[in-house]
């Protein structure tokens, strides 16, 4: 089951929150990650709720602190606050953001049952993101930080991270 992401987002604070980039994976806004939940003027601060992108995510303080920064530019007061609940899931990172990923060198997530046959090693599914072969093979479960895994494609030997499919 998908949870559809509702956003609250004042369409004039976009732009800037375009802006800023997720720090593990630098070419994702944190739109195209699909993060916030709402930014909203309140009186005369920026108030945005972002949710992690896993539990105990050490990008999030970075990730609040550029948001902070973002608005100062352009001299607005901004407050940032983490919503727990409903969870991030992977099917919030937009298509764009997706595209980002591959052209970046990072396979974009499966749905939920693909992910878990190509984590498990049942299937080549992963497709490589330097040739786009299906003859990649699982290397390990954690690959540069704990939400990707490490793949090698066996046709062009390249290694490259898979992005796992959180829900």
């Amino acid at each position: 089951m998908t949870i559809k992401l509702e956003q609250h987002i004042d369409p004039q604070l976009i732009p800037v929150l375009e802006k800023v980039h997720d720090p593990e994976i630098p070419v994702l806004s944190i739109m195209d990650m699909g993060v916030v939940r709402s930014a909203q003027y309140h009186d005369d601060v920026v108030e945005v709720k972002i949710t992690p992108t896993y539990s105990g995510c050490p990008a999030m303080d970075v990730i609040g602190d550029d948001i902070v920064n973002a608005f100062k530019a352009i001299n607005v007061k901004a407050k940032v606050s983490l919503v727990l609940s409903p969870a991030w899931t992977t099917d919030w990172i937009t298509p764009k953001g997706r595209q980002a990923l591959e052209k970046y060198g990072v396979a974009a997530p499966l749905n939920e049952e693909a992910d878990k046959a190509a984590l498990l090693g049942n299937k080549r599914i992963v497709k490589c993101t330097n040739c786009g072969s299906s003859n990649t093979k699982l290397v390990s479960q954690f690959g540069s930080t704990a939400c990707k895994a490490l793949f090698q494609c066996e046709d062009c030997l390249e290694p490259f991270d898979y992005f796992k499919c959180l829900k």
